[in-house]
């Protein structure tokens, strides 16, 4: 029985050898386990573990570029696309201005109350502050992480309202 134990451990353990992929060549961007064929290309050896290729799929036949639609807009919509009435596009990117100078509003209101806060580095200090002064350090280092953050997020609004068409009145 014992030695019957130890002939299956000793095959167990001598499985994954058996399990281990052939040797595998590179060819450029191709791999391949066809030894012959890769002494005929001058592949070379791939050391180190095993490799696994997955498949990408082929990219689509590219369509013929269409021509840039009136305005500057570089961005085409694809084929299949609906397409969309002026007047309901006028409308769209007037809510999205809309919806931007909103956030920008409650981004700059956001922005001023941070700055006052932050007060030049010098924020007031609360009773937790006074108790623990590396807290005071860490909460005006937090505040103006915060302050430019939202100058961040305000350039960003404003670039963005800048991509949309001009208002029409």
């Amino acid at each position: 029985m014992k030695n019957t134990l130890i002939s299956l451990l000793l095959i167990v353990a001598a499985a994954p050898a058996a399990w281990a992929q052939d040797r595998i060549y590179r060819c450029g961007n191709e791999y391949t386990n066809n030894a012959a064929q890769a002494k005929e290309r001058g592949c070379k050896l791939v050391e180190g573990g095993n490799v696994t290729v997955v498949q990408g799929a082929r990219p689509a036949a590219a369509a013929a570029p269409q021509p840039a639609p009136a305005g500057g807009a570089s961005t085409a919509s694809p084929p299949s696309a609906p397409r969309v009435s002026s007047n309901d596009q006028r409308a769209r990117d007037s809510d999205a201005r809309a919806i931007l100078e909103s956030e920008l509003r409650k981004a700059e209101s956001r922005h001023a109350d941070l700055v006052k806060e932050y007060n030049n580095g010098a924020p007031e200090r609360n009773a937790l502050d006074l108790r623990n002064p590396q807290r005071y350090m860490e909460r005006t280092a937090e505040l103006k992480a915060s302050v430019a953050r939202s100058e961040s997020d305000i350039a960003g609004i404003k670039r963005e309202i800048a991509r949309l068409p001009a208002a029409s009145n």
